[in-house]
């Protein structure tokens, strides 16, 4: 079980790869690097290998993809995770491991945008994506993360070994604070500096498509982790549009006149009220399932720090006697 892990996901970041690794071996020399290649064509690995990183291959594309493998085979006390594209300061990186090993913190965010962010980064789309996917959250969830999208990242053992990795792509990011938000993990903003890419370094992020799949994520784990917030929503908007048709169309008629003059718009305001109370009450079991989960998750934490701990004391006689 390695103490510190540096986990770089990279694909075609032949011009980068090489100074990230040796940025990160010079501010962690006690860290194990390791680079994870995602089909690259370039020599991605082969520079890797000669700065001195541990170089692994994931053969399904996306990044996602490739966190899945990493949190899977890997086992370390800290976990520090950057891209291989040298927008991440490495010196940063002591900071956020102290947080994870000295005060238990389960998740740091490296926070690009409270610093040198819409600076250095020259996609206004990107820069306005970040900020939109900042404030959905952070109002959904009732959290201030200060950086939902980036890629600078530490992690505990126990986060690792319990994040159940859903997404394929770049949206995994917003997966990872949602989850640690949503369990009540641990979670802390680091401020650090960004800068954008060398040149001739080219982004993988798409910003449309990608930016639709972050939102369809959002939307989405909005529902499985907040139920009875998410469909008591939609019982209001229901109940509002029922009533919007009910009051003007069927009760002020029948008032006036005492009959129903619209009766298929008393039929359909009565099965839009049905499905408002489906809805509600949808929510209402969803939630109790979903809070029988969070209890089960509680105990398989409890489980995982035993492991854990067994894990270590392996390790301990052979770090003895070498």
């Amino acid at each position: 079980m390695d103490r510190i892990a540096v986990l770089i996901p990279c694909y075609n970041e032949e011009k980068t790869v090489k100074k990230v690794v040796e940025d990160f071996r010079k501010a962690l020399p006690e860290a194990t690097i390791y680079v994870y290649d995602n089909n690259s064509t370039d020599a991605t690995s082969a520079l890797a290998k000669e700065a001195g990183a541990v170089v692994r291959y994931e053969y399904q594309q996306g990044k996602g993809n490739v966190v899945r493998r990493m949190f899977q085979e890997i086992d370390a006390e800290c976990y520090i995770m950057a891209d291989g594209d040298d927008t991440y300061p490495a010196e940063f990186a002591p900071q956020m491991v102290e947080k994870v090993l000295n005060r238990k913190t389960d998740m740091v965010v490296g926070d690009r945008l409270s610093s040198t962010y819409f600076e250095e980064n020259k996609r206004p789309f990107h820069n306005f994506g970040n900020s939109l996917v900042r404030f959905f959250i952070n109002h959904i969830f009732k959290s201030d993360v200060k950086d939902i999208m980036t890629g600078y990242r530490a992690f505990s053992y126990r986060f690792v070994k319990t994040f159940p990795v859903l997404s394929k792509g770049f949206e995994i990011e917003t997966e990872m604070t949602i989850h640690a938000i949503s369990m009540n993990m641990s979670l802390e903003n680091v401020v650090i500096e960004y800068r954008d890419r060398p040149e001739g370094s080219e982004s993988k992020l798409n910003t449309v498509q990608d930016g639709v799949k972050v939102l369809r994520t959002i939307f989405s784990l909005f529902k499985n982790y907040k139920p009875l917030r998410f469909f008591s929503w939609i019982t209001a908007l229901l109940l509002i549009l029922d009533l919007a048709f009910f009051i003007p169309f069927v009760w002020i008629p029948y008032r006036q006149t005492g009959l129903v003059e619209h009766f298929p718009t008393l039929i359909v305001c009565g099965f839009t009220a049905l499905a408002a109370f489906l809805s509600f009450f949808n929510g209402m079991v969803l939630d109790s399932i979903r809070q029988k989960e969070k209890r089960e998750f509680e105990f398989r934490l409890s489980l995982l720090g035993m492991l854990q701990k067994q894990l270590l004391k392996k390790d301990k006689p052979e770090s003895s006697e070498d």
